[in-house]
């Protein structure tokens, strides 16, 4: 009997370390022999042998099945990275939860940043760092000397130029190997189109008409919205994705806050690097996103207050009453 809990806890020990199948088996089967061997000595080994019998043909049938499904699946070749690219993403492809396979998938990815403020800068830098492939970047706005203590992607020759034309310049300037589009212009609610081009869209743009555009259109498109804001010395970070049972915008703050409740950074300020923390961890959402790793913020949002350095994340929940994601208005409504 006390071969058998052996054996039982030997294939109980190897699910819960993740020992290789082949280390199990062969440690069950030295058990088994043992056994059998005992068994032997005391005259009655039918028992054994017929867990020996079990247990070999339950290896057969899952060797047959093992060499049935490698001829039935379809050869797919191992994702690539270029050989000059290999050095720059080294530090990516040795981590276990993203490898080359999810810095292939970076590569592949198509990515629409909404505005190159105080969050989409980090955004944009770590995006284009990180190697995703295709990144737009809109923003219709021009390059001041009150923007550069806190939009690190710009420099002070860049006064008066155009900010997706910069940011579009110092993206390519960090990784001339990914492709960057500016858009000089707002993105609205009617850009269902260009949204649906993209895997995914992050929000850093800072009132509260301009993201309930881009929540609606991202919601009509079902692509995934990493949104953030930021005021003084707070900000917060959630994904809207509805198609995904998580909430939009509009799920949370369906009405436009009251006059004065909701100050824009040019009225109430802002402290510079906050802006920096905040988009750091939007454009690592969005890594996570494309790389289908980890736990993204769905369903959650992450309030950082860093006046007293703390962080706390609360539960949110769709709406199916929502006048924008319900019954009846998204696409999986």
């Amino acid at each position: 009997m006390i071969w058998l809990l052996l054996m039982a806890a030997s294939l109980m020990a190897g699910r819960l370390f993740h020992w290789p199948r082949r280390v199990v088996w062969t440690l069950i089967g030295v058990l088994w022999l043992m056994g059998l061997g005992m068994a032997v000595a005391a005259g009655d080994p039918r028992g054994w042998l017929l867990i020996g019998g079990v247990l070999a043909l339950v290896l057969g049938y899952r060797a047959v099945l093992v060499r049935l499904h490698r001829k039935a699946a379809p050869t797919i070749p191992a994702p690539t990275i270029p050989e000059a690219e290999i050095d720059r993403y080294a530090r990516h492809i040795i981590l276990r939860e993203l490898g080359g396979p999810g810095q292939a998938a970076l590569k592949r990815a198509r990515a629409l940043v909404v505005g190159a403020g105080g969050l989409g800068a980090p955004v944009l830098l770590y995006l284009a760092a990180a190697g995703v492939g295709r990144i737009t970047v809109a923003d219709d706005d021009r390059v001041s000397l009150s923007n550069l203590q806190r939009q690190v992607i710009f420099a002070t020759r860049d006064e008066g130029r155009p900010k997706a034309q910069a940011a579009r310049d110092a993206m390519l300037a960090l990784n001339p190997h990914v492709a960057v589009t500016a858009l000089e212009r707002r993105i609205g609610a009617d850009d269902v189109d260009l949204i649906a081009a993209h895997d995914l869209v992050i929000d850093g743009t800072d009132t509260f008409a301009a993201r309930q555009a881009v929540n609606a259109a991202c919601t009509a498109a079902g692509v995934p919205l990493i949104a953030g804001a930021i005021a003084q010395w707070e900000g917060q970070l959630t994904i809207w994705d509805p198609a995904r049972d998580a909430p939009c915008m509009a799920c949370l703050f369906p009405d436009a806050p009251a006059a004065g409740l909701a100050p824009s950074c040019a009225e109430a300020g802002v402290v510079g690097p906050l802006p920096g923390v905040l988009g750091s961890m939007m454009a690592l959402e969005a890594i996570k996103l494309i790389a289908g790793t980890g736990t993204p913020l769905r369903g959650q949002m992450l309030i950082f207050d860093g006046l007293y350095g703390e962080s706390r994340s609360v539960k949110i929940r769709r709406r199916v009453d929502c006048p924008v994601c319900g019954s009846g208005h998204s696409r999986l409504g």
